[in-house]
């Protein structure tokens, strides 16, 4: 078993003065791993239990998954509460691997729908970031996040993301300003866009100076999307990749940051 989880809330805006290397010297390597589960749209505890497996599977800190990993990508679909009890398979699983995995669906907040990414860890789960950047399709439904974001882990400062962020200057740039350690993103993509997301991902890691997760869809998640391209993958603050998953369902990339 892993540590038990240790995280804070999340933050935004500026970066807090107390933040330089204070905790790099003591922190511990983080093992993060990217999970693209097969996801059926509409069927949430389906997709649970498919998280779970996952988590399990991965035996990291962090698991990251795809955009609306939850749903599949209908923007019509449910709206996901933390408190919805269908998630509790999968705090039973982040709770014998010692995990926080970051999941996403479409949930409510104050009266306003978002895309957004959910912190899911044994005693609780928490909406930790909200997507900023929307394609005119996605506006008709959702507001705009808050913008750059980062999650306090273990003494590690994770910069989030979702897809659209992840193709934006100004999202990568305020989330460098953070002073991140390693940049976090679920996305959907087409096969025919894999060379886009890998160059987004190539862009950030060296603009941030931090490590890159890219959680990516594999298999049909939705009308809009019958195939995309998997290939989750983790690159190191150089832009290089240090691993990738296969296109296929059910496939890990898992690395140990240092």
């Amino acid at each position: 078993m892993l540590p038990t989880p240790t995280t804070k809330p999340f933050q935004t805006g500026r970066r807090a003065a107390s933040h330089p290397a204070r905790s790099r010297a003591v922190r511990n390597p983080l093992i993060i791993a990217a999970a693209q589960p097969r996801i059926r749209p509409g069927e949430i505890a389906e997709n649970v239990r498919a998280h779970a497996a996952l988590v399990r599977q991965a035996a990291s800190r962090v698991v990251v998954f795809p955009e609306l990993s939850m749903t599949g990508y209908d923007l019509t679909l449910q709206l996901l509460s933390p408190e919805d009890p269908v998630l509790e398979p999968l705090q039973q699983a982040c709770s014998a691997t010692g995990s926080l995995a970051l999941i996403s669906a479409a949930v409510r907040q104050a009266d306003r729908r978002y895309i957004a990414a959910l912190a899911v860890e044994p005693d609780r789960v928490s909406i930790v970031y909200r997507k900023t950047w929307l394609d005119d399709k996605e506006a008709e439904h959702f507001a705009r996040g808050d913008g750059p974001t980062v999650l306090d882990i273990d003494g590690w400062r994770l910069g989030l993301g979702i897809c659209k962020d992840t193709g934006s200057a100004q999202h990568t740039a305020g989330t460098a300003a953070l002073g991140i350690d390693a940049y976090v993103a679920g996305v959907i993509h087409r096969p025919d866009e894999l060379a886009e997301q890998e160059a987004r991902a190539t862009v950030i890691a060296r603009a941030c100076r931090a490590y890159t997760v890219i959680a990516s869809a594999a298999g049909a998640v939705g009308d809009d999307y019958p195939k995309t391209c998997g290939v989750s993958a983790i690159w190191g603050p150089n832009g290089l990749a240090i691993t990738r998953a296969s296109r296929k369902p059910n496939d890990i990339a898992r690395a140990v940051l240092v």
